[in-house]
């Protein structure tokens, strides 16, 4: 039976996955709690308030280390905001059996990173005109391997295309969409892993705050959740925080693919037995 108690303790663990990832713990939450019984709507509603939580606890340990890149997370915020509410909307009219398979479409995407697995981070040598233009550069200090390391965003304008469907899927899942977003920041904006992780956990908490003021005039948010989800959340992404940058990027990634597999297995599987 589903209590506070089991509850918070289930969203310790799942913020400190949440956190590892980049996928934001709401993203294995909302699974979950259908799992449990918990309407998709509501647990949508509801687990996205947690995001707000996890990103807030792990994006602290993240820029105090700097490793998560301000400027870049502020330019791609305005995209992911404005998709964040058009989704969320979406949400509040559409059946919920929609909900599962868009979910699964959504997380498919997560599979191009499974390319990147074995391939290190090699910096950009040369930057667009724009992407320089808006100063998106950065550097960090690996713990793993103890070297600096420096790199050069690039194409801006295509980074903040996908970050708007990004924010689109993140306000009608209420997953986060850190999945989308870090490959969008590894793959396109050519990113470092870890970057692309702190910085995706930086934009979530942004993006979901913008969802969640359209899922609060619907009345789908449910206080008996979100209270024990937001603690436990807050204490696992801040735990994750502290050790993300002591772990390899390579099992960082296998982790992230071993997550997304569960979720997509999980809402098909629930999605098909609700037809």
């Amino acid at each position: 039976m589903l209590n506070m108690v089991t509850l918070g303790v289930i969203s310790v663990f799942v913020g400190f996955l949440g956190s590892l990832t980049g996928l934001g713990g709401a993203s294995i939450l909302v699974p979950l709690l259908v799992l449990l019984g918990i309407p998709v709507k509501e647990a949508i509603a509801s687990a996205m308030v947690s995001i707000i939580a996890t990103s807030s606890g792990s994006a602290a340990s993240y820029v105090k280390e700097r490793i998560t890149n301000i400027r870049v997370a502020m330019y791609l915020e305005m995209f992911t905001i404005t998709g964040a509410i058009i989704g969320a909307t979406v949400t509040t009219i559409i059946a919920p059996v929609y909900l599962y398979f868009f979910f699964v479409a959504f997380l498919l995407t997560s599979f191009i990173k499974f390319t990147s697995v074995n391939k290190g981070f090699t910096p950009a040598k040369s930057q667009d005109r724009f992407s320089r233009w808006l100063g998106l550069s950065g550097s960090y200090f690996d713990e793993a391997t103890k070297q600096q390391i420096d790199y050069r965003v690039n194409h801006a304008v295509l980074g903040g295309i996908g970050m708007l469907i990004a924010g689109l899927a993140a306000g009608m899942l209420g997953i986060g969409a850190g999945a989308f977003k870090v490959t969008v920041q590894e793959n396109i904006l050519q990113m470092p892993p870890k970057v692309s992780s702190t910085t995706s956990n930086f934009i979530i908490g942004m993006t979901a705050l913008a969802g969640v003021s359209v899922y609060l005039f619907s009345g789908l948010l449910n206080l008996t959740l979100m209270a024990p989800m937001v603690i436990g959340a807050t204490i696992g992404a801040i735990a994750g925080g502290r050790v993300l940058n002591r772990i390899s990027d390579k099992y960082l990634k296998i982790l992230f693919l071993l997550v997304v597999i569960f979720l997509i297995a999980q809402m098909l599987y629930k999605g098909v037995t609700s037809i």
